[in-house]
C-alpha cells in the first residue's frame, strides 16, 4: 500500500552544516507517528522540510505517491500547527479559522458552516466572535488546531502541540487529540520533546538526534527495548552505563548484573528494578528523596559509579532520607544490556 508520506534520504543544510542527514521516513494513511528528540536535534526542521518551509539539499518527498520535493507548501496539502500557535491577533476566532479557506478562494458564507463545525468539534461553541488575545493557552491551541484542520489536509503536521500549556492541561488535551485523531482518520506527525506526550499521541514513535533517527517502532517496544544507550537516555532513563560483556555475563560499574550475549557496550538498569536490601551488594548514601504521590524517587550516589535511580512504589512519605546509608540489589530482569 502507497504510504501517505514518504521522505527517502531527506537532507536539510544551513551553510555547511546538516540539521537532517540522509533520514527517511514513512508515514501511513490514518497513522500518528510522534518524533521525539531533545532541542536541536533536527526535529523541527524535519517538520518544516515535511511542510515545505526549508528546500531538501538531498533526497526525495512523496505523498500519496506524487513527488512533492519541489512543491511549495501551499500546494502540498498539508496542515501545520506552529508551538506558539501564530495566531492572528487582529483577527477574531472565526476568521483565524477560515485563513487557510480564504486562501484556498473560498467565500466567507460558504466557509462558516466549516468553520462552526471545527469550533465545536474541539470545544469552542459559541466562540466564533472571540478575540483570540482574550483566550487562554488552551482556547487558544484549541484554534491553532481547528484552523490547521480547516483546509482538510492529507498529512497534519504538529510542532510541539502542547508544549507552551502547563502539564495538567496538557494531559487532558492530549486525550482530547488522540480522540480527535482517530475520529477524522487523521494522518499525523508531531515533534515533541516529551516522552509521555509522545507515548500517549503515537501510534509510532521516532526517536531522533543529530539530525538522524535512531529508533523507530511502536511507542511500547521502543521504551521496552531501546537499542543504544543513546536512545535509552533520550527516553529519559537515567541508569545507563558503560558496560562490557567477560565470559558471558555483563560487567558494570555497578557490579556483575547477570548473563548476555552478543556485543554489550553499555547497560540499562531500570529504577523499579533497583530495591533496598540489607543484603544487597551495592552500597550508597541518599542523595535525595522525592515524593510524587504514589511514587517516591530515589537518588543514591554509589562510589565509583554512577549514581543510581531507585523508585519506590506505594511509598508515600517513607522513602530513605537524604544522607542516610543504604544497602541495594538489582533485579535481573530490570537489566537490558546494550551493545555500542
Amino acid at each position: 500500500m502507497t504510504p501517505r508520506l514518504a521522505l527517502a534520504g531527506g537532507t536539510v543544510r544551513f551553510g555547511g552544516t546538516a540539521a537532517i542527514d540522509g533520514v527517511d521516513l514513512t508515514v501511513a494513511a490514518r497513522e500518528v507517528v510522534a518524533i521525539l528528540g531533545p532541542s536541536g536535534s533536527g526535529k523541527s526542521t524535519l517538520l518544516r522540510a515535511l511542510a515545505g518551509l526549508e528546500p531538501l539539499a538531498a533526497g526525495t518527498l512523496h505523498i500519496d505517491g506524487v513527488d512533492h520535493t519541489s512543491t511549495p507548501p501551499h500546494r502540498r496539502g498539508v496542515g501545520l500547527m506552529f508551538q506558539d500557535h501564530a495566531l492572528f491577533p487582529h483577527l477574531d476566532v472565526e476568521a483565524n479559522v477560515a485563513f487557510g479557506l480564504r486562501m484556498q478562494g473560498r467565500a466567507p458564507a460558504a466557509s462558516r458552516p466549516r468553520v462552526t463545525a471545527l469550533l465545536d468539534m474541539v470545544g469552542l461553541q459559541g466562540m466564533a466572535a472571540r478575540s483570540v488575545q482574550s483566550l487562554s493557552g488552551g482556547e487558544q491551541q484549541r484554534v491553532a488546531l481547528a484552523r490547521s484542520l480547516a483546509p482538510e489536509p492529507r498529512v497534519l503536521l504538529l510542532d510541539e502541540p502542547l508544549g507552551a500549556l502547563d502539564r495538567p492541561l496538557r494531559e487532558r488535551l492530549v486525550d482530547e487529540l488522540r480522540d480527535l485523531f482517530g475520529r477524522l482518520e487523521l494522518t499525523v506527525v508531531a515533534v515533541t520533546h516529551d516522552q509521555a506526550e509522545a507515548f500517549a499521541l503515537a501510534d509510532r514513535l521516532v526517536v531522533v538526534d543529530g539530525g538522524r533517527v535512531l529508533q523507530a517502532g511502536p511507542p511500547s517496544e521502543v521504551w521496552g527495548a531501546p537499542r543504544t544507550a543513546q536512545v535509552a537516555r533520550l527516553l529519559g532513563f537515567t541508569n545507563v552505563a558503560t558496560a562490557s560483556l567477560d565470559d558471558g555475563r555483563v560487567r558494570s560499574p555497578w557490579g556483575d548484573l547477570g548473563p548476555a550475549v552478543g556485543p554489550v557496550n553499555a547497560v540499562l538498569v531500570r529504577p523499579q528494578g533497583v530495591r533496598p536490601d540489607p543484603s544487597g551488594a551495592i552500597e550508597g548514601t541518599v542523595v535525595s528523596s522525592t515524593f510524587a504521590g504514589a511514587r517516591t524517587r530515589v537518588r543514591v550516589a554509589v562510589p565509583g559509579a554512577p549514581d543510581l535511580d531507585l523508585e519506590l512504589a506505594g511509598a508515600g512519605d517513607q522513602g530513605p532520607l537524604a544522607g542516610s546509608s543504604v544497602r541495594l540489589r538489582i533485579d535481573p530482569e530490570s537489566v537490558r544490556p546494550l551493545p555500542a
